[in-house]
């Protein structure tokens, strides 16, 4: 566990490295460069489970920056290492997600004005990916070497309905690094990472240490269906998905640990005149608490199974009654990186030598695997401004990003031994 005062050394050491002064000379200077990066990639589209064509490009990038072992894993995550000094059993991932909330044939039109990137997804996760090929090419042009591997990450599945697909696979699936490595060995990730550093979003002062946990549902009720005026009086799954909905609002939330609910769509039903066979709503379980998940998906279960059963009661014919299916589409585990762990004191380190106050936050990202796994892992921006996320009208200004990225250097070179 590091102390403060050794962490406040080992970043003053680094960033007295004639090679380290080279690397933020770069980062600085090419600017122009590593903003083109950026327009080029979102103009790649990457719908939810549609991120191929944009894994694709982020590979080429890893090859032209002499990466080694430069591959799409099986669940279409790009993945490339820049090699240590020697073999080491343990390595550092920085990871960017290449996903976006758009789906596909949304229109993308990037618009570069200066330093202003105007594109759907241009921030989220454009600034993360770009900062992440802006390292790798800092490292090279450098000719940093660290103590251990750091394999690049471009991962597939952080938004919505992806549920993080991309960081199961590299954490719980058994060959998730399996060609990570120099040697080519799997191993299990848990043992695998020292530490990880997820690049998500715009920004310098903010750090993400505390995961949000959240599960999400598909509720579905079905009945007969049919006319009306003829079938009038038949169960309606619109109606009875409803009185579900209102009685799991009336569950209590606390305030304390923060526990949220959201009913984020609803659907069914053919026409006006039709009495509906189906109607399903996605519902949204959000807690620092896991406890409190369980308990709210036990209420979620309970209010559904009630409204049915009484739907249901004096129903003789089987054809007359409805059914319900609860589906559980989401689930991103909580989790926190501990106060005194040596990752949290070297980011502080970092932003006592850079002078940025630092800003903890909770939040849902790509975090959220490792740290419920006990790996030291945190989620930081790739330096700049954005807004209008998960907008038409996104933007990214990159005023001042070579600050943020000074910030992701100096940590890496830290929890990567250089």
């Amino acid at each position: 566990m590091a102390s403060p005062a050794p962490a406040t050394a080992c970043i003053a050491q680094l960033a007295s490295d004639r090679r380290v002064h080279q690397a933020f000379q770069w980062l600085h200077l090419q600017e122009p460069r590593i903003l083109q990066w950026q327009a080029e990639m979102v103009g790649v589209p990457a719908p939810p489970f549609g991120e191929k064509r944009r894994a694709e490009w982020l590979l080429e990038r890893f090859r032209e920056l002499g990466l080694e072992n430069p591959h799409i894993d099986e669940v279409g995550n790009a993945i490339a290492t820049w090699p240590g000094r020697e073999a080491c059993a343990r390595r550092v991932l920085l990871s960017a997600h290449i996903d976006t909330v758009f789906p596909a044939g949304t229109p993308i039109a990037a618009d570069l004005e200066g330093t202003r990137l105007c594109a759907p997804g241009a921030c989220d996760n454009g600034a993360g990916v770009a900062a992440m090929l802006a390292i790798a090419a800092a490292l090279k042009q450098a000719s940093i070497v660290p103590e251990c591997d750091v394999v690049f990450v471009g991962n597939v599945g952080e938004e919505g309905e992806g549920d993080l697909r991309g960081m199961r696979h590299i954490y719980l699936e058994k060959a998730g690094l399996e060609k990570a490595g120099r040697d080519g060995a799997g191993l299990g990730a848990r043992d695998a990472i020292a530490a990880h550093i997820v690049l998500d979003g715009a920004g310098h002062e903010s750090a993400v240490t505390h995961a949000l946990g959240s599960q999400r549902f598909l509720v579905t009720i079905t009945g007969p269906g049919g006319h009306s005026w003829t079938d009038a009086g038949r169960p309606n799954p619109i109606v009875l998905l409803s009185r579900a909905i209102e009685r799991f609002s009336a569950v209590g939330l606390p305030d304390i640990p923060r526990t949220t609910m959201n009913v984020g769509t609803i659907e069914g039903g053919t026409a006006i005149n039709a009495i509906p066979e189906r109607a399903s709503a996605r519902f949204d379980l959000r807690s620092t608490d896991p406890e409190q998940l369980i308990r709210l998906e036990v209420e979620l279960h309970r209010a559904v199974e009630d409204v049915v059963l009484a739907a249901n009661h004096g129903q003789a014919a089987e054809a007359s009654r409805v059914r319900f299916a609860i589906e559980k589409i989401g689930n991103r585990p909580a989790g926190r990186l501990p106060a005194g762990s040596e990752l949290m004191a070297l980011l502080e380190a970092v932003d006592r030598h850079l002078a940025i106050r630092t800003e903890m936050r909770l939040a849902s990202t790509d975090a959220n695997i490792p740290l419920s796994l006990g790996v030291p892992a945190v989620s930081i921006g790739g330096g700049g401004e954005g807004g209008g996320i998960h907008t038409s009208g996104e933007w990214y200004d990159a005023k001042g990003r070579d600050l943020g990225l000074r910030r992701i250097l100096l940590l890496l070179l830290a929890v990567a031994g250089a």
